[in-house]
């Protein structure tokens, strides 16, 4: 494990509230100077504890409002890359977590509608050795940044 302080984590979580944010706003706010900053967020880059900077999508706002997960289940025989390829065939996949114990992975999409959804869901049953799904719509969403 890299060696990170709290000022390392103060920066990370900066960035994590606003990835453009710069190295003279976080400077201020740390109590660092500029070259001090961005030495900690290089080093970071390198130790590969920051591996990229995003930008966060109001999906609602273009028309990808419905957000749901789906269980799938394969034989036990299917290997992992099976069922990857199965989810990530479906353009609608925004992730998969491949899991322990049943079912063998969990798949986060987004959709426009309830009937795109179910759309989706059948193309997921006839893709690859899928022998069930379960579908949980999403109805809302809350999530913690483990850096606090």
């Amino acid at each position: 494990m890299p060696e990170i302080d709290e000022i390392d984590h103060q920066v990370l979580r900066l960035l994590r509230e606003d990835g453009r944010r710069t190295f003279s706003e976080m400077a201020e706010r740390i109590g660092l100077s500029v070259a001090a900053v961005k030495r900690r967020v290089d080093r970071l880059k390198e130790l590969g504890v920051i591996t990229g900077f995003s930008v966060q999508i109001d999906y609602a706002k273009l028309g990808w409002g419905i957000e749901a997960f789906t269980e799938l289940r394969y034989p036990g025989t299917t290997p992992v890359s099976e069922i990857i390829r199965t989810a990530t065939d479906v353009p609608e996949v925004q992730e998969v977590f491949t899991i322990a114990g049943d079912p063998d992975a969990l798949i986060h999409v987004r959709v426009r509608d309830l009937g795109h959804l179910q759309q989706v869901i059948d193309r997921l049953r006839r893709a690859g050795d899928v022998t069930g799904t379960k579908t949980l719509l999403v109805l809302g969403s809350w999530s913690r940044d483990v850096l606090g």
